[in-house]
């Protein structure tokens, strides 16, 4: 048995008063009152008197709650790896409709101008408070792991290593030591205990069971990967993890939805830098050198077809006459101007074509070239799985690790497409939009 005993920040320390349910409660009373007091202040100056903004403004605020309570509800699997922001807004929006509606029945007639204003509010108290909550009421959870040989031990690295993960690992039960762990459990009081060893499980679970009322929650070793990092552990995985891909319970993300996602975002971006696409053309004809403006090149889709994909040339046209290789940092095949569209990804606004024709989606695994197929399906267990869906121009691989020109960095990407792979979803694909403006300002990841 090995247990942790280094000495982690508790900077969000949960309040030993309150306890866990009291912590709950005041949590859930800041969650109604961040709601029902933007509702107050704008109701004060349209209802007859101080009562009637008090009874409107409580009832709103119970609409609202309900819409934000069940975007929080919806989203808790992925809350921690999306941030409180995401469920925030999605409540927030939420609610606008149908307080929207409900002040067309009992006829507040608020403007649609005071309904976004109560909106955006509601939307940055409630982030506010949910990061609050995150960090001061629901404090660090404490984590016991049982099976160190079966990824455990890393597990135990990971959290470690990662200080703004809220979790504290106080012990790695190991393989010859299972008949600790009702004791571990009555010491340690663990909020999560994660069951890495699969050979191990059905004597853990005795000892577990009989231990069960000390209120903890048990997860699998990729699940809690999922929620406290937004991955899955690549080196770990085993075939019969993609059984919650095709899962019963499975929330659906329909290809009609998908489909109409992609094809409106496409639609309007193209729209938009309608007016660029000439200029980048201009820029590319000036300062690439001889070859075509356009650059095509053949990639992996969805069921592993070939498809073409569409994209501005930012190398010189002889850039791979010796071979197919990953770009490198400071590539010297890169033109000047060509690394400007690269750190910008202006470079790939040709693809959303690729999107209305279907090849593409706007949020994907990004697509890779069929010569490294073999190298890669060597090197790294289920990569061809990422073929399930279809590519993205972006993608939560993309926002969270950026480029890879080498085998160990594309299982790290893996390990975050199979995470969109499970939890894809609207709310997501919108997500990773909104994460990708951020990319595009700063520039990183891009080579």
């Amino acid at each position: 048995m090995h247990e942790r005993v280094e000495a982690l920040p508790l900077a969000g320390a949960r309040l030993p008063r309150l306890g866990r349910r009291g912590a709950a409660y005041l949590a859930t009373l800041g969650r109604f009152g961040v709601i029902w007091l933007p509702a107050y202040a704008l109701l004060t100056s349209r209802a007859s008197s101080l009562g009637n903004a008090v009874l409107i403004a409580t009832a709103l605020a119970l609409v609202w709650f309900v819409a934000l309570h069940k975007a929080f509800d919806a989203s808790r699997l992925t809350l921690l790896a999306l941030g409180p922001a995401v469920a925030a807004a999605m409540g927030a929006a939420t609610g606008a409709v149908a307080v929207s509606a409900l002040s067309m029945w009992i006829e507040l007639h608020l403007s649609l101008l005071a309904l976004l204003e109560m909106a955006f509010a509601i939307f940055v108290l409630s982030w506010a408070w949910e990061a609050l909550v995150h960090r001061s009421l629901a404090g660090r959870r404490r984590v016991l792991v049982i099976g160190a040989d079966d990824g455990g031990a890393q597990l135990a690295e990971d959290v470690y290593a990662d200080r703004d993960a809220p979790f504290d690992v106080v012990a790695v039960v190991d393989d010859e030591h299972v008949d600790t762990i009702g004791m571990l459990v009555e010491d340690h009081r663990p909020d999560i205990v994660v069951l890495a060893s699969h050979d191990l499980r059905p004597e853990a679970f005795e000892r577990l069971l009989d231990v069960a009322g000390v209120g903890f929650k048990l997860v699998g070793l990729s699940e809690f990967y999922e929620h406290a990092f937004g991955r899955v552990p690549v080196e770990t995985l085993r075939p019969t993890w993609f059984m919650n891909v095709l899962h019963l319970y499975q929330r659906p993300y329909t290809r009609l939805a998908k489909r109409a996602f992609d094809v409106v975002v496409a639609t309007i971006a193209l729209v938009v830098v309608s007016w660029l696409l000439p200029i980048l053309w201009l820029v590319v004809r000036r300062t690439g050198g001889p070859g075509p403006v356009i650059f095509t090149q053949t990639r992996l889709g969805e069921g592993g077809r070939h498809f073409t994909i569409y994209k501005f040339r930012t190398m010189r046209n002889d850039a791979e006459l010796a071979g197919a290789v990953w770009a490198a940092q400071d590539d010297p095949r890169i033109t000047k101007a060509g690394k400007l569209m690269r750190k910008t990804r202006l470079d790939e606004l040709p693809q959303l074509v690729n999107v209305l024709l279907g090849d593409m989606s706007i949020v994907g695994p990004r697509p890779e070239r069929p010569e490294f197929l073999e190298q890669l399906k060597d090197a790294v267990p289920f990569w061809t799985r990422r073929h399930l869906v279809k590519p993205g121009i972006t993608g939560w691989a993309q926002v969270r690790r950026g480029y890879t020109a080498d085998a160990e960095g594309t299982a790290d990407k893996l390990s975050y497409d199979l995470w969109y792979l499970r939890h894809r979803s609207l709310v997501i694909d919108l997500a990773v939009c909104v994460k990708t403006f951020t990319t595009l300002v700063t520039g990183s990841g891009a080579r």
